[in-house]
């Protein structure tokens, strides 16, 4: 019998039962691939995160994240929430994770010198992809075509090393009324075989630099997230490309209608290789346990 060390979090969040939900394995080595996945499915969790040595020791961790159906190649609270896992290995309150996507890097968050979260930088430059019509977004939160707001952009899909995801800007009482509607993923991905059969919604209300959002990605065993970190990324980056300037800061709130409120402080900048951005916000330990495996 074989057994690993388990930790569960919530992160973007200084509250218990608040924010996202993370289960960290500390020490991940001999759990087999298709074990990590098995067990991300048993924890039910958005995300899952295995941890094992580096391939470079310039780096901190190789980190694995599991959905419930897949392997990830970058996700935002899972990062905040393996950093702080981790804070005793980090040199000058930073870790540098090695993902699929790239080298993540954590800066550890403290408060009177006591660690309470980590803000992460995106691995990659923002890059936008193409648009949908309004009613082929809607269609996925079980709006109308008329819940869009297109002041300022189509629905588009947008990413920064993660997965992509469809940012689409609603009204107040839609991004209320909205649900995750299967069919309406369905139809979009059917209609967008560039997308490879994978499609998240992420829906926001915006009033300045404050921001109410949603996500939805029912196709991946997610019907809502409460917090998403690695949605929250490349919004800021695209408005920062739409606002224009240098940089911006956002203060995002999501996981309101599923009763675990979440706050998510992200921000954007122009450099010469592109728009990059980063997320933080705050993790609280709730669990520890014990894998046991044959």
């Amino acid at each position: 019998m074989r057994r690993y060390a388990f930790e569960t979090f919530d992160v973007f969040t200084t509250s218990r039962f608040g924010g996202n939900q993370l289960a960290v394995f500390p020490d991940a080595r001999g759990i087999s691939d298709a074990e990590m996945q098995a067990l991300a499915s048993e924890f039910n969790y958005s995300e899952t995160t295995f941890v094992l040595p580096p391939a470079d020791p310039a780096n901190d961790a190789r980190v694995r994240i599991f959905n419930r159906t897949a392997e990830m190649a970058f996700a935002g609270h899972p990062n905040v929430g393996t950093g702080f896992a981790l804070a005793a290995r980090a040199r000058d309150d930073v870790l540098r994770f090695e993902q699929i996507a790239g080298v993540v890097e954590v800066v550890l968050r403290r408060d009177a010198g006591v660690v309470t979260g980590a803000t992460i930088a995106a691995p990659q430059p923002l890059v936008v992809g193409g648009s949908f019509t309004a009613a082929e977004a809607a269609a996925c939160a079980g709006l109308a075509a008329a819940d869009v707001v297109l002041d300022r952009h189509a629905p588009t899909i947008a990413a920064d090393g993660g997965s992509p995801r469809l940012l689409l800007e609603v009204t107040p009482d839609a991004l209320a009324r909205a649900t995750p509607e299967a069919a309406g993923f369905r139809a979009a991905v059917a209609a967008h075989p560039e997308l490879g059969g994978k499609l998240s919604l992420y829906l926001y209300v915006r009033d300045g630099q404050r921001l109410r959002a949603r996500m939805f990605s029912p196709l991946a065993g997610t019907p809502e997230d409460p917090a998403t970190g690695s949605a929250a990324t490349p919004l800021a980056g695209f408005l920062l490309r739409l606002d224009g300037g240098d940089s911006a800061a956002y203060e995002i709130h999501q996981g309101v209608e599923m009763g675990r409120p979440s706050l998510l402080l992200a921000s954007a900048t122009r450099t010469p290789g592109g728009i990059r951005a980063k997320v933080g916000g705050g993790c609280v330990p709730v669990l520890r346990g014990e894998a046991r495996l044959d």
